[in-house]
């Protein structure tokens, strides 16, 4: 059974370690506990939408990626093919402390 928060901790936590950050840098950063973090990170707490905001800030990564990363996870899952419709240069620095602004990104519609 696919389990949303163990996919949003999965990805929450990819993106972390990508930054060679700590959880307790990430913690700070987002004002929320380490130990919490932690629970949300193995999918333990479902975190609020808000929590996941400031989360997503703390780590410079746009919510609009982690939710489309958890998406994608969950249709493959399903044994659904996923197109790859992000730009290459989005998905090379998405998760680097130093990636784009997010004026980089076009939004769309």
């Amino acid at each position: 059974m696919i389990v949303l928060r163990r996919e949003i901790g999965d990805v929450l936590r990819d993106a972390r370690q990508r930054q060679g950050r700590t959880l307790r840098e990430v913690s700070s950063a987002a004002r929320v506990s380490l130990g919490y973090l932690s629970e949300v990170e193995r999918g333990q707490k479902e975190a609020s939408s808000e929590l996941l905001a400031s989360i997503c800030e703390a780590l410079d990564v746009p919510l609009s990626l982690v939710l489309r990363e958890v998406s994608d996870k969950i249709a493959v899952a399903e044994g659904l093919h996923v197109p790859d419709t992000i730009p290459a240069d989005v998905l090379a620095g998405m998760y680097s402390r130093a990636a784009a602004s997010r004026e980089d990104l076009t939004p769309v519609g």
